[in-house]
């Protein structure tokens, strides 16, 4: 099969397969990842729960920029020139910014509501994703602006194997404070499964999966395309360049839908239980407050009648003991009712008086 170009030969080059299966397995999470978002709006007005209905803004905002990751792989799988270069810098860092941003802002809520807290409102999150990810653009926007563009010839595979190795340290340098993201967020998911709300802890335990196998992917790719092809490969380091960090990114877009969308929208529509149940299983026995008050008298059992009587179960009637009911009554004391008595009438009493006097 003929490419129209040479940039363009590894998507549909048949002797270089990886880049037609990652193209294809990035198209699948492209229709994928839009058919999340469809998905997403569409059980919006089911949501009762407040607290999940203020991180759907947050988390639609996370599969743009997933639905970005996929999209960024194809600038990979067609060569360096000057258009792709730009490209890769710019958008690499930006897109997981946002993604990573939403990440840490829905672990920074879910912080507060597994301590019974409230969390952090839905206008607040999208304010911490919106200036984590402007740090981000200011730092690819510089890089772009006032290295790439004002070195010509930078961006090029015949610019010498030492600037293509510079390309490579410089691209990783730019993405420190994406790795920071990285590690702010895996802590705060830790920190999100210590608390007594059990409920919350699978939402935490989300973030702290997908985290978990980011942070994993991103230190193979970036040991890899620093040192690891140039001790395997040899001779051929840079044409395994852009191979690795293009799996990275089709490997990363469907970590974070697979390992994060899809078991928050199981979660979405479910009921929150009471959360009274879950407080009560955290304190201690003796701390726990019952409902109502404890009647002793039809609760206590007999523990004369021996271990063979057995409990009695929750379906049967209580029982009355009449001797616990009268132990603290003093025999000394009178308890009498108080009848009422009729009282004597005066007038009669003067009138027959009078007649006897007569």
């Amino acid at each position: 099969m003929s490419c129209p170009a040479d940039d363009y030969e590894f998507l549909c080059n048949t002797a270089a397969a990886w880049g037609i299966v990652l193209e294809t397995l990035a198209a699948a999470g492209v229709v994928f990842t839009l058919a999340l978002m469809l998905a997403l709006a569409i059980i919006f007005p089911r949501i009762c729960d407040s607290a999940k209905r203020a991180i759907v803004p947050t988390q639609f905002i996370f599969l743009i920029g997933t639905l970005g990751i996929f999209g960024l792989t194809f600038a990979f799988i067609i060569q360096l020139n000057a258009q792709t270069c730009p490209t890769r810098f710019f958008l690499f860092g930006v897109l997981f910014a946002i993604c990573f941003s939403c990440l840490l802002a829905h672990a920074s809520k879910l912080v507060r509501l597994v301590r019974g807290g409230l969390g952090i409102s839905w206008w607040v999150m999208l304010l911490i994703v919106i200036a984590l990810t402007l740090v981000q653009i200011i730092i690819a926007i510089l890089y772009v602006a006032v290295y790439l563009t004002r070195t010509p010839g930078l961006c090029s595979r015949t610019s010498g194997p030492q600037n293509l190795i510079n390309l490579n340290r410089d691209f990783v340098l730019i993405l420190i404070y994406v790795l920071l993201l990285m590690a702010i967020t895996l802590l705060l998911s830790i920190c999100s499964l210590c608390g007594s709300f059990k409920y919350w802890k699978r939402h935490g335990a989300h973030i702290y999966v997908t985290m978990f196998f980011s942070v994993g992917i991103w230190v193979a790719w970036i040991v890899m395309l620093l040192t690891g092809n140039a001790s395997v490969l040899g001779p051929n380091i840079f044409t395994w360049d852009d191979p690795v960090r293009a799996i990275a990114l089709v490997a990363n877009g469907w970590v974070f839908l697979l390992m994060y969308m899809v078991p928050e929208l199981c979660l979405m529509t479910r009921c929150q239980p009471d959360p009274t149940k879950d407080i009560s299983q955290a304190q201690p026995r003796l701390l726990r407050q019952t409902i109502g008050i404890d009647n002793r008298v039809f609760t206590q059992e007999d523990t004369s009648q021996g271990p063979d009587s057995g409990r009695s179960s929750p379906s049967s009637p209580p029982r009355f003991d009449a001797t616990l009911a009268m132990r603290d009554i003093d025999p000394s004391k009178e308890f009498t009712i108080p009848r009422p008595q009729q009282r004597p009438n005066s007038y009669m009493h003067y009138r027959s008086h009078d007649l006897s006097s007569m």
